[in-house]
C-alpha cells in the first residue's frame, strides 16, 4: 500500500530569514560560522559536497523520509520556495540515492538553492554540470523507491544536528553547518568578527615570512 506524505501546518506560514542575513552567512567559511557557535552546529563530517566547488546557503525546508525512499522529496519540490535548501533526514542510509540529475534539474528550474541529505545521491557529475549543490553522506548508482511515508516541515535530525524550518544552512568544501534562525543575527556578527580576526592573523604571518 502506498503511504502518504504529510505536511506540517507550520509550512504554510513559517517566516524565512531575511535574504541579507542569508547573504552575510553565505559569504563566510563554514569553519568561521562553526567557531562562532562554540563549534556546535556542524553536521557529521561524512556529509560532504557531491561535486567539487559546490556551495549552498539558504533557509531549511525540512523533509523526513524512510530510508531509500524519495516520495517526500518529490512532494517538497512542489511547495518549497526559491532560495530554500531542502534538508532531508534519510536515516543515514547509503544503499539508495535519494535524488540525482532529474530531481536536481527540477529543483534548479524551481529556484531551489540546493539539498543537504543524510543519505545518498547519484549523478554527481551531472549535478555539477547543472550547478545544483548537493551535500550528501554517500554516492551510489542505486535508485530510490517512491512509496513513502514522509513528513514535511517538521524538526528533523540530520548528521547529528536538529534542523527546523527556516534555520539557515550553509555548506562549502569543509561541510555543512546549521544556524538556528533565532540565533542567526548574533551568529552572523560573531562569525564576521572571527573572519576579520583570522584575516589579521594571516596578514601578520605573511608579514613575518616576507
Amino acid at each position: 500500500m502506498t503511504e502518504t506524505v504529510s505536511i506540517s501546518p507550520a509550512v504554510a506560514a513559517f517566516a524565512r530569514p531575511s535574504p541579507d542575513l542569508v547573504r552575510r552567512l553565505a559569504a563566510l567559511p563554514t569553519a568561521n560560522i562553526g567557531d562562532a557557535m562554540d563549534r556546535l552546529g556542524a553536521l557529521d563530517s561524512r556529509i560532504q559536497a557531491s561535486w567539487p566547488g559546490a556551495k549552498v546557503a539558504g533557509p531549511a525546508f525540512t523533509v523526513w523520509t524512510r530510508a531509500g525512499d524519495n516520495a517526500a522529496i518529490h512532494a517538497a519540490l512542489r511547495i518549497a520556495k526559491p532560495g530554500d535548501v531542502i534538508v532531508v533526514n534519510g536515516q543515514g542510509d547509503e544503499s539508495r540515492a535519494l535524488l540525482g540529475e532529474l530531481i536536481g534539474g527540477r529543483a534548479a528550474a524551481a529556484g531551489i538553492a540546493g539539498f543537504v541529505l543524510d543519505g545518498a545521491v547519484r549523478d554527481a557529475a551531472d549535478l555539477g554540470e547543472i550547478g545544483m549543490p548537493v551535500f550528501a553522506r554517500a554516492c551510489t548508482p542505486a535508485g530510490p523507491y517512491k512509496h513513502g511515508p514522509g513528513r514535511l516541515g517538521v524538526t528533523i535530525a540530520v548528521g547529528g544536528v536538529a534542523v527546523s524550518l527556516g534555520d539557515i544552512v550553509v555548506g562549502d568544501a569543509d561541510g555543512v553547518v546549521v544556524v538556528p534562525q533565532a540565533d542567526a543575527e548574533g551568529v552572523a556578527a560573531a562569525a564576521e568578527a572571527v573572519f576579520v580576526d583570522e584575516a589579521k592573523r594571516r596578514e601578520a604571518i605573511a608579514t613575518v615570512r616576507r
